[in-house]
């Protein structure tokens, strides 16, 4: 399994970008997958997640009304709308997949998730 997060960068505060996540040598259509974030010194966050059929999407409360996740299960990509971004919100960014495919609910816990790809760093001025 293969996956790959891009279109990171520098914004400044209020600003948005839209991250992707490419995903290769998996039934993408078949996995729950999730948005995760790493700040230096903090714990990997959740950030927001989407069922493996679409429609149901889960978020973290501190990215609610801002981020928007979404996925196109015929191009095997994941997308991630960023907007109003904050200062906070510096980290490097990356997807996973769900550990258990076609899980009937939408899991926040990092632990349900497995096969990280290389991030995308994600850097917000004041």
């Amino acid at each position: 399994v293969q996956l790959q997060a891009s279109g990171g960068g520098l914004v400044q505060a209020g600003g948005s970008l839209r991250l992707s996540c490419t995903a290769s040598g998996l039934p993408f259509s078949n996995y729950n997958m999730g948005w995760f974030r790493h700040a230096p010194g903090k714990e990997r966050d959740f950030i927001a997640a989407a069922k493996w059929s679409g429609g149901t999407t889960s978020y973290a409360d501190f990215v609610k009304g801002r981020f928007t996740i979404s996925r196109d299960n015929w191009k095997n990509i994941l997308y991630l709308q960023m907007n109003d971004l904050k200062p906070e919100d510096t980290a490097v960014y990356s997807c996973a997949t769900d550990e258990i495919s076609r899980r009937a609910y939408v899991s926040i816990d990092r632990a349900d998730y497995e096969s990280w790809g290389q991030g995308t760093q994600v850097t917000v001025s004041s």
